[in-house]
């Protein structure tokens, strides 16, 4: 079978290529948000609106229907579609002329990245043995420092040399032309196909009732998606608003933002999420409560870092601090997308995957972005220029929440992993 061969690592390629993409698309708005706030007029607040409720709204409620078609339908075909959706709106955000036109085509993106993860998830999972499913799911969750980064980057650097609507059409239309090349290349394999379904019998979709009956009254369930649903209010609002501080605080140009941050979003989150996945894959050999314990760790550790890092004067210094924690902060994704998969059988991933990122999304998106925003602007009046750097003081609360949830959901996971 060709999942069982080199193939496989052929389709985790063009997923995490996708997943690029839709990171790309979903956080270029966070170097983009200084001159779009010049030229359209806008304040924090709304800046946050967009970038956070905007997008989420509809990202985080539709994927629950799309994740329960996806366990009946071809993954592929689904998420084909979702890549020309996002990726067509993120283009049409370069046409907007005010807040409303921006904020509805932010829906439109939202409405197309609805269907690009929870399938990807499942079919990672239909793609490698359990004892690999961390480390596989660490590397697809490379999409996101690799797609931040490369948002940041180009997006910063196509805005200070053109301008920031050519930014948006050059990304959108790129995934517009992968989309036909991801169907080509990647196969919907059997579903369960290492957990002992075959393709004479494969996997019998259930229905979402009774998804929700199984996955939903587990309470590790909720102590790992409220868990992550915290560090995501820090991972997205911090992702979104630090280039504002390096901007106002550091007094770094557009185009050097753009590559100092973009290079601390992709060295940092890279080695932090395989770090995570790794750690959990050896570490939850002997015991699955590794596979929440380890990111709590890392919360605690990356947190003291994060701010230390704030308070350096030094470009140099900071660069380097502020890699622990941005890779700490990410180790989360392998090993807690794994737990969660662990939940439910094989054919009840992708909607169990959904019931996660409505959570996690819903939350750490909307709110993430939106608090950050509202925090500056309600300070500005006490602190100046120097708001956001408080803003960021006072949110990154929320990664001591997030590690206290997870520490409790290690208690509870060896009994709960099915």
């Amino acid at each position: 079978m060709k999942e069982k061969s080199g193939y496989r690592y052929v389709v985790l390629a063009m997923l995490i290529l996708a997943y690029t993409f839709n990171f790309l698309d979903r956080q270029i708005l966070g170097i983009l948000k200084e001159p779009i706030k010049r030229d359209l007029g806008l304040t924090d607040t709304q800046l946050g609106l967009m970038g956070g409720l905007a997008f989420a709204m509809l990202y985080s409620t539709l994927a629950v229907p799309i994740a329960w078609a996806a366990d009946r339908m071809s993954r592929t075909w689904i998420m084909t579609g979702a890549l020309t959706l996002w990726s067509g709106f993120t283009m049409a955000c370069g046409a907007a002329t005010g807040f409303w036109s921006l904020f509805l085509a932010r829906v439109g993106v939202g409405f197309g990245e609805a269907g690009g993860v929870a399938p990807a998830y499942s079919l990672v999972s239909d793609y490698f043995p359990k004892e690999q499913r961390a480390r596989a799911l660490a590397a697809y969750s490379f999409g996101i420092p690799v797609g931040s980064a490369l948002g940041t980057l180009f997006g910063g650097l196509m805005a200070a040399y053109v301008d920031w609507r050519f930014a948006f059409f050059a990304v959108g239309g790129a995934g517009v032309l992968l989309a036909p090349f991801f169907k080509w290349v990647v196969n919907d394999p059997v579903r369960g196909a290492f957990d002992g379904a075959t393709a004479a019998t494969p996997a019998v979709a259930p229905g979402f009732m009774d998804v929700v009956r199984t996955v939903l009254p587990k309470r590790t369930f909720w102590l790992l998606a409220v868990g992550a649903a915290c560090s995501s209010v820090c991972g997205y609002g911090v992702a979104f608003w630090l280039p504002s501080f390096f901007m106002r605080s550091l007094n770094l140009t557009l185009a050097q933002t753009s590559v100092y941050y973009g290079l601390i979003q992709l060295f940092g989150g890279v080695a932090g999420i395989w770090l995570g996945g790794a750690l959990s894959d050896r570490l939850g050999a002997k015991s699955k409560s590794a596979y929440a314990l380890v990111p709590a760790v890392c919360f605690l550790v990356g947190l003291p870092l994060f701010l230390l890092a704030m308070n350096t004067q030094s470009l140099a210094a900071a660069f380097l601090l502020f890699l622990i924690p941005t890779g700490l902060n990410l180790a989360w994704l392998g090993p807690v997308v794994t737990a969660v998969q662990h939940l439910a059988p094989a054919n009840m991933r992708s909607t169990t995957s959904s019931l996660f990122l409505l959570v996690n999304n819903l939350f750490g998106i909307a709110v993430g972005l939106w608090i950050f925003g509202y925090l500056s602007d309600l300070l500005a009046p006490t602190y100046g220029a120097e708001s956001m750097r408080y803003a960021i003081y006072y949110g990154s609360s929320f990664y001591v929440v997030a590690a206290t949830l997870l520490y409790l959901a290690s208690r509870r996971l060896n009994k709960d992993w099915t």
